[in-house]
């Protein structure tokens, strides 16, 4: 059979000075969905809506060569998701079209309703649920007996039998990463970019902390635990990325959570000589270790991302961090110490914050040695602590996903539109600082590479627009 694989989305708003943007990351699920209908002989394509223009005639030679569609859809994407399948049903009427990702693992058989033109809803993890609904589609096997699916019976939802969990991760393939070798997922805004191509891999599944912001799978699905590869399984797949790609990024939600794997990973990666530009995505301050980020320098590590959120004790205790400001402090001037460029996010509007703490953070944020930072308002996501919270209190209603903080629903002390204005004054200001430029230019000037600066110049004007 041949599978069609698609990612919904809009190429043109990706942001050339994104640092965590869809356009800088391969979609991993599909890749890893591909890599085991390979596995049993099925033909792949894969359709990534971040990277292409896609015009229905386009769209329908693909069709023409597929027998079901599969389509990861996040909350976020939801629009261009039913645009999609919209003109895929269109196109072909009896196409079987099955939908996965977040937005279906949180919402479930809700998920077919958002997606109306959607045949088959797959929640939680894909890989073996795909090779069974083959069986489906080849007429071997009943979508009631298949795990971790809803499915249109007439007018009816139904669902087959409760999801499973996948335990040992070692024992998928590695993603097919050759399905989107004619994309470019390089547009990063540092260095120039002459090496090999850009990819991403995730060593982990779930997150060991509880952080009450957090959309989190282990919030809705029973049994869904912090599972995490071998660091054997892990140096052996970037062993053979390092043949063909020059930069990887780590999507792990806290990569070095386990510090003790992440000392053998990087040993094995030094002892085997390695060419490759990390860019760690996803750590805690807590995970601070002077020894192992001179172990990463050695290797390559470029940039390392933290989940700062504020700058306020109580705030972080608030939304159950169990990080210090110092500990924020002390990772970020190690980092900047290994020459690391450094990425923080920040969350403005938690319910307990006035504007004398969004202030604190913003001043808090300024006064750190970060490269690239992101001030973004609080949402109340489905599968978060908060969310669950304000729909027990009737402060939001089940069906609504991604809701903003706003004083005028209770859900914090300012309206959506007053932190709109600190996100953009702080994000704004953060990068036109004359401290900052003057650091910005000297780092350049010492690594002899002025590509950030020329992009970010880019980048200032749009925030200047």
């Amino acid at each position: 059979m041949k599978f069609l694989l698609i990612k919904p989305g809009d190429h043109k708003t990706s942001n050339l000075f994104s640092v965590t943007g869809p356009s800088n990351h391969p979609p991993l699920g599909l890749l890893s969905l591909g890599a085991m209908l390979e596995s049993e002989g099925h033909d792949v394509e894969i359709l990534d809506y971040y990277m292409e223009d896609m015009p229905r005639e386009k769209l329908e030679n693909y069709l023409l060569s597929s027998d079901a569609v599969g389509m990861t859809v996040l909350t976020e994407d939801i629009k261009a998701a039913v645009d999609i399948s919209g003109k895929i049903k269109e196109i072909d009427p009896n196409i079987k079209l099955i939908i996965g990702g977040p937005h279906c693992t949180f919402l479930k058989q809700r998920s077919l309703q958002d997606i109306p033109h959607a045949d088959i809803c797959v929640v939680g993890e894909g890989e073996f649920v795909i090779l069974e609904l083959v069986k489906y589609l080849k007429g071997e096997k009943k979508l009631a007996d298949i795990h971790g699916v809803y499915y249109r019976d007439n007018s009816l939802i139904k669902s087959g039998k409760p999801l499973q969990v996948i335990d040992d991760l070692d024992a998928l393939p590695f993603p097919a990463r050759h399905l989107v070798d004619k994309y470019d997922y390089a547009k990063l805004p540092w260095e120039k970019q002459s090496k090999k191509k850009v990819t991403s891999m995730i060593s982990s599944r779930g997150c060991p902390y509880k952080c009450r912001f957090c959309a989190r799978y282990g919030n809705s699905i029973e049994g869904w635990s912090y599972r995490k590869r071998s660091a054997e399984n892990i140096v052996k797949e970037i062993l053979e990325i390092d043949k063909k790609y020059g930069t990887l990024w780590i999507v792990d939600d806290n990569f070095l959570a386990d510090k003790n794997r992440a000392h053998i990973i990087f040993d094995k990666l030094l002892e085997n000589g390695i060419d490759i530009n990390f860019l760690i995505e996803g750590a805690r301050v807590d995970s601070t270790d002077r020894e192992l980020y001179m172990k990463m320098k050695k290797v390559g590590v470029k940039l390392i991302g933290f989940g700062i959120e504020s700058g306020n004790q109580d705030v972080l205790d608030f939304y159950n961090k169990k990080v210090t400001l110092q500990q924020i402090r002390e990772a970020v001037e190690l980092a900047r110490e290994m020459n690391f460029f450094t990425y923080g996010s920040f969350i403005l509007g938690a319910p307990i914050e006035t504007r004398n703490h969004i202030e604190n953070t913003i001043k808090f944020a300024y006064s750190l040695k970060l490269d690239f930072a992101n001030f973004g308002e609080l949402c109340y996501a489905p599968g978060s602590q908060l969310w669950a919270e304000a729909v027990k209190n009737k402060k939001i209603s089940e069906d609504e996903t991604d809701v903003m903080a706003d004083s005028r629903r209770g859900l914090g002390n300012l309206t959506h539109e007053e932190l709109r204005e600190y996100t953009n004054r702080a994000l704004k200001n953060f990068y036109f600082r004359p401290t900052y430029l003057l650091s910005q230019i000297y780092r350049a000037f010492l690594r002899k590479d002025l590509s950030l600066l020329t992009n970010g110049m880019k980048f200032a004007s749009t925030l200047s627009s």
